[in-house]
């Protein structure tokens, strides 16, 4: 094993604070719905990868700014998701039935993908794609930094709206107490819709970024769900900041990981800090 040189590690680490700030951004939908609605809604990889790949179309074809897709896709996809709560909430659904019924409609997403744009791998060629610029002999691309200071200012507003605003503070209390709350005056189906929808257009959010640095194919969708979720579980469930925290614990250990062993290795990384954490935090999974 060589060690890199130190300037390389710190481009790694620069790359690995970038991709974990991605993990973060997509996991920050996912841990919102898992903490507060109890639901594991696996079908926001689903919606993340459709965002991704209409933010292509919509630069391909169309020939529109990749970055106009964070004003067009976000409110479209709230709806959707808010609809799709709509649907669920009509069953009594418990936790792991959500897991079941997502994963499908994750499947069926997947499907429609994959009919539309085919198998093939798909990049989106935007005027953003060979930006970048140099600090301290360190290269930062400008997909990278858009995606970063995205996942650090959408994250930072939700942690002070559910802390400082009485809609924060009512979905913490339907969180912590749904009948309690209720007895309050707390509108739960409704707070549930917006919460519902503002997730998905935090999917929405997350596929642009993720079609500005990423190739795409359909198949890569459950590729994305490990590492994921292990960012959401160790940053904890219903917290705004814990999952790009723990995503950027995640991608700086990768990125460390593949520069001083082997790319191969990087995998096992946050399914390893996850186990540690699991064990040490037995009972606040």
């Amino acid at each position: 094993m060589t060690l890199p040189s130190l300037n390389l590690l710190l481009q790694s680490i620069l790359s690995g604070v970038f991709i974990g700030a991605l993990y973060g951004l997509i996991g920050l939908g996912l841990g919102l719905t898992w903490g507060l609605l109890r639901q594991i809604n696996l079908s926001h990889f689903g919606l993340v990868f459709l965002a991704a790949y209409l933010s292509y179309q919509m630069a391909t074809v169309g020939q529109i700014d990749p970055l106009v897709g964070l004003l067009v896709l976000p409110p479209l996809f709230f709806m959707f998701g808010a609809l799709m709560h709509w649907v669920l909430s009509k069953f009594a659904i418990t936790p792991f039935n959500s897991l079941l019924a997502t994963f499908g409609l994750t499947v069926v997403l997947e499907s429609i993908i994959q009919g539309i744009w085919t198998a093939d791998f798909r990049r989106l060629e935007s005027g953003y794609n060979d930006l970048k610029f140099k600090v301290f002999g360190l290269f930062v691309p400008v997909p990278e930094l858009i995606t970063f200071c995205l996942a650090v200012g959408i994250a930072v507003a939700i942690w002070a709206a559910m802390r400082y605003t009485d809609l924060g503070k009512a979905l913490r209390a339907m969180a912590e107490d749904g009948p309690i709350a209720a007895a309050f005056g707390i509108n739960q189906k409704g707070l549930s819709l917006i919460l519902a929808g503002v997730c998905a257009a935090l999917a929405a959010i997350a596929g642009v970024c993720l079609a500005l640095t990423f190739t795409l194919a359909p198949s890569q969708i459950f590729a994305w769900v490990g590492v994921v979720f292990a960012a959401v579980m160790l940053g904890g469930l219903g917290s705004p900041l814990g999952p790009l925290v723990a995503g950027i614990i995640i991608g700086v250990s990768e990125a460390i990981t593949m520069a001083v062993a082997s790319p191969s290795w990087a995998p096992i990384v946050s399914f390893s800090l996850l186990i540690v954490m699991l064990l040490l935090r037995p009972g606040k999974g």
